[in-house]
């Protein structure tokens, strides 16, 4: 078994890995940013190294930097996180080259998976549904036009080899194509390195639906359910929950079995999600992308499974079997989980600032992952996220009245925080009915 890992993060998911290693028995290492030497999860490590200024670039991204941290603290392993330098082949190499222990998949399959267009490709080729879309990069406006006529209108514009929304746009006919591809171009040039662009078919009402896989030591991948992903702004999650409310037995087995697929069409190993796209008039599925490592919303699958997943990534890592039965999972009620940043809870615009105060909600079926607490100070330099509040109860109904409850309960005083959206969120009727798509909030919040 591994002895010691180096946390390769930052905040909430930073502390969540400590706490599971420290149960473990193996040391944790953490690193920070000079923005970080505050945070709890640096205390909590059992050494925390500081590996540069604010900016991520000068830190959390520096892999150098990571990667002798590691050294200096004869750390056995490293655990990437989500984000940052999570989805990165080349991190993966180095780490694997110092003669660490990567906790995540082969780089090859980071790499097969980190391009949208070569995903689509091949999750096609292993049975898995996909959308009409583009088989090669559009890297310019002549062949996104004729893209967007062979797909047909409305189409989804966005980055071959981007992430987290960002970018994305829908075009409805050509003249909104030209200010969408441009849009997304140039974020991808920005954010991702690549200016290559992807064009695929538009779902009007749509939600987007997850699957949680655990690719095992021994070859063998599991499906341990959905999650709904569709309540989103700006093409972001802000809330999560399983099962879905608006995914039936039958359509279930269908994405569970395709992620199934997926996950052994590149030799999958550890956690990572396969996230699909519910035509919610037609009853279908198809594949979107998949994220090769921890998602921020696996906490809902733990509390319905009682498996922790980051347990398994370091059982997977040493080449151990998992520390459950892989034919006895059987997910028991509703879990939910919410996203609580620090931004205007109108407009949702980062409201970064000190906090003065904060008192995490209690009792039965509540759970906060948080990276933050009172006298800490959430900086511009980073993802606003200070918490995720989860709620778990015998049915959704009940896993509502806990969340509303435990919203209620949260005090966080100081930055701006959407603690007023959740209220919103949680008593809204669409939402309660769990007949809602991924433009719920655009009706909630009309511009």
């Amino acid at each position: 078994m591994l002895d010691s890992v180096l946390v390769a993060n930052r905040g909430e998911i930073a502390r969540r890995v400590i706490r599971t290693a420290r149960r473990m028995g193996i040391r944790a290492v953490a690193v920070y940013s000079d923005a970080d030497a505050d945070l709890p999860y640096v205390r909590e490590a059992d050494q925390a190294v500081r590996i540069g200024p604010a900016p991520p670039a000068k830190s959390y991204l520096d892999a150098a930097a990571l990667i002798e941290a590691a050294r200096q603290t004869s750390a056995q392993a490293v655990h990437p996180g989500y984000g940052f330098l999570a989805e990165n082949a080349g991190f993966a190499r180095q780490v694997m080259a110092a003669g660490l222990t990567w906790i995540g998949p082969d780089p090859k399959a980071i790499e097969q998976m980190g391009d949208k267009i070569r995903a689509r490709n091949l999750m096609e080729q292993a049975g898995v549904p996909v959308s009409p879309g583009s088989r090669e990069p559009v890297t310019d406006i002549k062949a996104a036009l004729a893209e967007g006529e062979r797909i047909g209108y409305p189409v989804m514009v966005k980055a071959a080899a981007g992430g987290g929304g960002i970018g994305m746009g829908v075009a409805t006919g050509p003249a909104e194509l030209q200010a969408a591809f441009d849009t997304a171009r140039s974020r991808a040039e920005r954010f991702f390195g690549s200016p290559e662009i992807l064009l695929e078919r538009y779902v009007q009402r749509a939600r987007h639906v997850e699957v949680q896989i655990l690719g095992l030591a021994d070859g063998q991948v599991l499906a341990l359910g959905e999650r709904d992903c569709s309540v989103q702004r700006r093409h972001q999650k802000v809330a999560e929950e399983t099962p879905s409310p608006g995914v039936d037995d039958k359509l279930r087995e269908q994405m569970l079995a395709a992620a199934v697929r997926a996950g052994q069409a590149v030799n999958y190993k550890g956690a990572g999600t396969v996230e699909c796209l519910v035509d919610t008039d037609a009853g279908t599925f198809v594949f979107l992308e998949m994220n090769t490592r921890l998602q921020v919303e696996h906490p809902v699958t733990e509390l319905v499974t009682g498996i922790d997943l980051v347990e398994q990534q370091f059982l997977i890592a040493a080449g151990q079997p998992p520390s459950f039965d892989p034919a006895a999972v059987t997910p028991q009620g509703h879990a939910l989980e919410l996203r609580i940043y620090a931004e205007d809870p109108i407009r949702f615009l980062p409201g970064p600032g000190t906090i003065t105060e904060w008192q995490e909600p209690t009792g039965e079926g509540i759970r906060v992952d948080a990276g933050y607490q009172a006298g800490n100070t959430v900086t511009p330099f980073y993802d606003p996220l200070m918490a995720k509040l989860c709620a778990h109860g015998a049915d959704r109904e009940q896993t509502l009245e806990r969340a509303r409850k435990a919203v209620a309960a949260f005090t966080i005083k100081g930055p701006k925080t959407n603690l007023a959206f959740h209220a919103e969120l949680l008593t809204s009727p669409e939402f309660v009915s769990g007949d809602y798509d991924t433009s719920l909030i655009s009706r909630l919040r009309p511009s």
